[in-house]
Parts: structure tokens; sequence; C-alpha cells
């Protein structure tokens, strides 16, 4: 649909360029075509005055000019330079766009601390993200790097290993250049040193499957794995997983090579995949993954062949990780009563588990019913680790939501005690539901701060809802 625009086609604006057709809009700023093929920003006078007081322009930058009843100021760029709002992302052709966006989005930040930038302007010729100061609750600017580099998908830049699966054609050390020019951190640990691996039967893929080589960097000696509202979750897998591989010739010269298999189990809604997905993203290996919906098939035998393709891709790309998600799905007690060919799947993985470890796999499975899992699955030699995550305690709820709520502006009235007492002995997801209602229920009153007031009313609008037994607390305990 045709905008409407503000200049006529032709009108000539102070620094020499011809506008053409209104291309964007918003309340008090329009972007267009220019005769040349560039782009031109005009804005109201009101506008570009925010942006000359916060800091983010200098006087001069834009050139005042006015049509009719309206005071205007402007800018306009030739066609190599990038001219548009942040939510009309198109992911970058090349390092130097993507890191031109990265640069603006720092250089922006340092003036200018608080504004929400998803809804900001994006000027390459000036270096900025010029916001554009709508009533929407904030999102991180995490978020909205990673936003524009994948040219539109809400991946957080933080979260270095899905970014990287979806912008495979930059390479991770390029993209990693990019996420901390923005001033993000990349956290990804690589082992020192890779033993040799033992032969793994090849496996066709297809483009789509493969993963991308990248090159092994060596890892920050004192980086730990931190996990909001998980403080012994966090303490396990930094002393069982994380310390080995920062340290491997220590482990090994008294026979430990790699980090042992790990069974996560629970209820639904206890935070095992979001602890999971953390620990991965800290990594930055490839992950490979292993559910009922991926490789589940009525034919007999194509599950356990599926399963063995899956391992050798892990092994093939090692080191990796493996997710074997809803476990119980493939790995039920046999006395239970299942026909040959869970049998068969049973013994892939009994056969499969050792192997993959050996060859650089960090596996680590999960399930809600443990009642399930076929005792042989569970033995020491297969699965180290039994571990049990309940639902979060008071503390540890309280802990997410300082965490969820610092990205967030808001009032000084917001108090996350009374909230993590409502909360506590609830689903995870409940807590960081409560936030997003809270933060949707201040932006429709036109708030543009997060308030205490928000908070409970989003709170009241979330009960808990009943489980099986009764139990309404519990809290992170290992086995």
């Amino acid at each position: 649909m045709a905008l409407d625009a503000w200049l006529p086609i032709g009108f000539k604006l102070p620094d020499g360029a011809k506008v053409r057709a209104a291309l964007f809009e918003g309340t008090d700023w329009q972007i267009y075509e220019s005769m040349g093929g560039g782009r031109a920003l005009v804005v109201l006078d009101s506008l570009a005055q925010h942006w000359l007081d916060a800091g983010l322009i200098e006087d001069g930058t834009f050139n005042a000019s006015q049509f009719g009843d309206r005071q205007l100021r402007s800018i306009s760029c030739g066609p190599s330079q990038t001219l548009c709002p942040v939510s009309e992302a198109k992911s970058p052709d090349n390092k130097a766009e993507a890191l031109s966006f990265a640069l603006a989005l720092k250089a922006t930040r340092d003036i200018d601390a608080d504004s929400p930038l998803q809804d900001a302007l994006y000027i390459e010729k000036i270096t900025r993200l010029l916001p554009t100061y709508s009533i929407s609750s904030r999102t991180g600017d995490d978020v909205v790097l990673g936003y524009w580099l994948t040219g539109g998908t809400n991946i957080p830049a933080t979260s270095f290993r899905r970014l990287r699966q979806s912008m495979s054609w930059l390479g991770a050390g390029h993209l990693k250049d990019v996420v901390q020019a923005a001033g993000f951190e990349v956290a990804e640990i690589i082992p020192l040193e890779r033993k040799p691996a033992a032969p793994v039967k090849k496996t066709e893929a297809t483009p789509a499957e493969k993963v991308e080589e990248v090159k092994r960097a060596e890892p920050e000696p004192n980086k730990v794995f931190e996990l909001a509202g998980r403080p012994e979750l966090a303490a396990f897998f930094n002393e069982h997983i994380v310390d080995i591989i920062l340290h491997r010739d220590r482990y090994k010269a008294l026979g430990i090579e790699f980090p042992s298999a790990v069974i996560l189990h629970g209820p639904p809604g206890c935070g095992k995949t979001f602890a999971v997905d953390r620990l991965v993203d800290f990594l930055g290996w490839p992950s490979f993954q292993i559910d009922a919906s991926s490789v589940a098939s009525p034919y007999i035998h194509e599950t356990s062949k599926k399963v063995a393709q899956v391992f050798d891709k892990a092994m093939e790309n090692a080191p990796s990780v493996l997710v074997i998600d809803e476990m119980e799905a493939f790995l039920a007690d046999r006395e239970m009563g299942s026909g040959h060919h869970r049998v068969e799947e049973m013994a892939e993985f009994l056969r499969r588990i050792p192997e993959a470890v050996k060859n650089d796999v960090l596996i680590i499975a999960m399930t809600n019913r443990i009642d399930m899992i076929d005792p042989a699955i569970q033995r020491r030699g297969r699965f180290d680790h039994v571990i049990k995550v309940d639902f979060a305690s008071e503390v540890e709820v309280q802990s997410l939501l300082d965490k969820l709520l610092s990205s967030l502006p808001k009032e000084s009235d917001v108090d996350s005690k009374p909230l993590a007492k409502e909360l506590a002995g609830r689903p995870l997801s409940d807590v960081s539901f409560v936030v997003r209602e809270g933060a949707r229920l201040a932006a429709r009153s036109g708030k543009e701060k997060l308030d205490q007031a928000s908070m409970l009313s989003a709170l009241r609008a979330s009960p808990a809802r009943e489980r099986e037994g009764g139990e309404t607390k519990r809290r992170i305990g290992f086995v």
C-alpha cells in the first residue's frame, strides 16, 4: 500500500538530493528513495532535536527545510550506504556490512544506554542507530543484533551457536568479530587439543545437514559457566564438564579423556532444556539432537538406522554435543514389554554411547520419566551422572527474575522478592511469562518503564496450574 508521503516526487532537499517514492514511515519520520538510487531520511524537527539533545547527532548532521507547515530535517546517502528501519532487516551480504551495523549499535549504546533500538533507524553514513522512542517494551540489544544479521530471525547474538548455524556463509571467526564489535562477549570453549578419532563410518549428508568446519581456538582458562536461577546445576556442569574440557592435559594424565554422559530428569517445565541450550551456547560446539519427531519411524530397522546416522554425524564433527530428548521414547525398560524393534533400538544406543564419548561427543539425555528408563542404560560407564532437576526454589526464582529484569527499563519500585515468593516451585516458563506479561501490560498502559503494579497484575493473571500429586514447591537435587 502506498504511503502518504509528506513531500512530492522531485522535491529537492537542501543537500541536493531529489526524492521519489516514500518507502517507510513512522509517526514523525519518513524514508524516501532518491533520484540517484540512494535514500533520504526526513524527520520532524522535534525528533531531530531529541537526537541532538541526547548527543546522538551533531549540529549540522541533518539539514533544515520546510514544506507547508512542517519544519523538517533531512539526511541523504548514496546507493552503497544502508539507510532503513532496523525492523526491515535484510541479512548483510558480507562481513563489512555486518561490521558496520555492529559498530553503529556499539556507538549508539556508548552515548544512549537506555532507549529501545528495535524500532530504531539505521544510518550507516553516520554509524548510528537513531531511536524513534516508541512505547513498545525494550528488546535486548543482543536480539536486535541477531535480528539484523539473520535478516529477521529472533536469535540473540549471545546465542552464538544458533547464530552461527543461521549464518554459515560468514564463518565462525568472522562472525565472532562482528558480535564482539557490538560489545558482546562470545563464550566459545574449544579443547586445547583433540586426540585422533577412531575411524567412523561416513554418512552422506545433504548440504543443509553439513556442519561448517570452524577454526578451533584455545579456550580462556578461567571461563565459568553461569545459569541464572540454577547455581547447583551450573556448579555441576562446571565441575564435571567445563573443567575437564578446559584442562584436558591434566585430566588425561589421570586417565580421564572426556566428560561422561549425563542424564537430566525432572518434571516438565523445570528448566532442563533451557539449561542444556545455555551449555551448548557456552561451549560453541556443533550440536545434534535425537528425539521422537526426528528419528522415530513405524518401519522396522528404520529408527535404529536414523539413530546411527546422528551418532555418526556427531562423531564426524567432534568435539560436539549430542542431545537425546524424551529418552523414554527410545530407552524404556524392556521388562515393561516391547517389540523386537525396541530391543534393536536399545542395542544401538548401548553400543553407540560409549563409542561417541570416546570420540569427543558430549552426550546429554533428558527425560520426564526416569522410572521408565531401562536400568541397563543408566549403568555407570554409559551415563555416569543422573541429575534430578526439580522446580526452582524462591532464591533461584529471584535470581532468574533479577536476570530477566536487568535488561528492561524499569521503575525504582520494581522488587523481585515478593514475586519470587509467589513463583517459587512453579515452572521456569511461568517466571519468564510473568516478566513478558508485565512488560506488555506496562506498554499497553502507555508507560515507558516496567513498574511493580504491572508485574503484580501479570502475576495475578497467571495462577499456578495444578500438578499431579498436589506438589507445589520443590528444589534441585542430585542422585
